[in-house]
């Protein structure tokens, strides 16, 4: 049955492959995330002492954060992925907070990424080949929108986490090597639409990804625009210091470390200067 559905599949991407590469084709996709909140973060946000009108409003600026819109820019070989821009709507108490996405370009040809990203003051190119995903294609398909959708699911390195890292490094043997953390990776494409491309660095599947689930986080296709009137034009982000991502990772841990030891001095200095008096 596998076997069938693969073969089946094969044949529709050969079917639209030739309708849709006779011309200069080009698309866009809007995504839509949202990420479940850990439940130890909900149980904080629950048990503070404030009152519901704050601890609403509270919510409401973390559920922002966590869930946001996209768009997937391709052609046939490359890729522009970025959050959508939105006219921001002013909060109860008019504070606003949004922390800059960068702009992700893929080739796909060429196997290689550059991803822009502001951070700490600092605008980085970082540049790096593609990892291949070793892709299980399963028998499940369904409707996403108007397009058949297949399963497909893999094993993937858990994403690391730079406020979480620091206390996992402390509890672990450093003259161990561990094994990296994995997590099931589980995504919808669709040969009609074949392009080897999805959201973020997914990608290497015999369609477009509509589909992402991986964590507490997914993203799905809201709307898809194929060969709009407007010609789309897709440049590699040109300006920032070019790095790797592993070199990036290091930058990124460091100032994470030099604020947390920054935060703890201020919090000694605060408890230093605290006097007891007591009283016959």
């Amino acid at each position: 049955m596998i076997r069938f559905m693969q073969n089946v599949t094969v044949l529709m991407v050969l079917f639209t492959s030739s309708l849709l590469f006779a011309q200069d084709f080009q698309g866009k996709v809007y995504y839509q995330s949202k990420t479940k909140m850990r439940e130890g973060a909900k149980k904080r946000m629950d048990s503070l002492k404030i009152p519901d009108d704050r601890k609403k409003m509270m919510q409401e600026m973390l559920k922002k954060m966590l869930n946001k819109s996209y768009i997937l820019t391709f052609d046939k070989t490359a890729s522009i992925f970025k959050e959508e821009e939105k006219l921001e709507q002013p909060s109860a108490s008019g504070f606003s907070f949004k922390i800059p996405s960068g702009i992700l370009y893929k080739n796909i040809s060429q196997k290689k990424y550059t991803k822009k990203k502001e951070s700490f003051g600092k605008v980085f190119l970082i540049k790096d080949s593609l990892k291949k995903i070793d892709w299980k294609l399963e028998k499940e398909s369904k409707q996403i929108g108007n397009y058949l959708a297949f399963k497909a699911t893999a094993m993937v390195k858990k994403e690391k986490s730079f406020r979480r890292m620091r206390k996992k490094e402390i509890k672990s043997d450093s003259t161990k090597i561990k094994k990296p953390e994995m997590q099931k990776l589980t995504v919808w494409y669709t040969p009609e639409i074949p392009v080897s491309n999805g959201p973020e660095l997914y990608q290497g599947l015999p369609g477009l990804i509509l589909e992402v689930n991986v964590g507490r986080r997914q993203l799905v296709a809201t709307k898809i625009v194929l060969n709009p009137k407007e010609k789309i034009t897709i440049e590699e982000p040109k300006k920032g210091k070019v790095i790797s991502q592993a070199e990036y990772d290091k930058i990124m841990k460091k100032k994470i470390d030099e604020m947390r030891e920054m935060r703890r001095g201020r919090r000694k200095k605060s408890a230093g200067g605290r006097h007891v008096i007591f009283s016959n």
